[in-house]
């Protein structure tokens, strides 16, 4: 699977996923404790996040990492 491909995956799921529980990039960012640009760069495939931000993006979400990382690869192979 390419790269960029998975990370698009992952953009679209933790969008899809912030937007299914109405939370806003701000409030997913402070269940995540990350910044709120990080979140939205992450939804815009700007950024790679790491293992720990995907954790706790995942933790944000009511998720396990490796379900968030399952349904994003899902996604990728549209």
């Amino acid at each position: 699977m390419a790269g960029k491909a998975l990370l698009r995956g992952f953009a679209a799921e933790v969008r899809a996923s912030r937007t299914i529980l109405r939370l806003s990039q701000e409030e997913l960012a402070y269940r995540a404790n990350l910044h709120r640009n990080y979140i939205g760069m992450i939804e815009r495939a700007e950024r790679v996040p790491t293992l720990l931000a995907i954790a706790r993006i995942a933790k944000g979400l009511d998720l396990r990492a490796s379900e968030l990382i399952a349904r994003a690869e899902t996604r990728a192979s549209r």
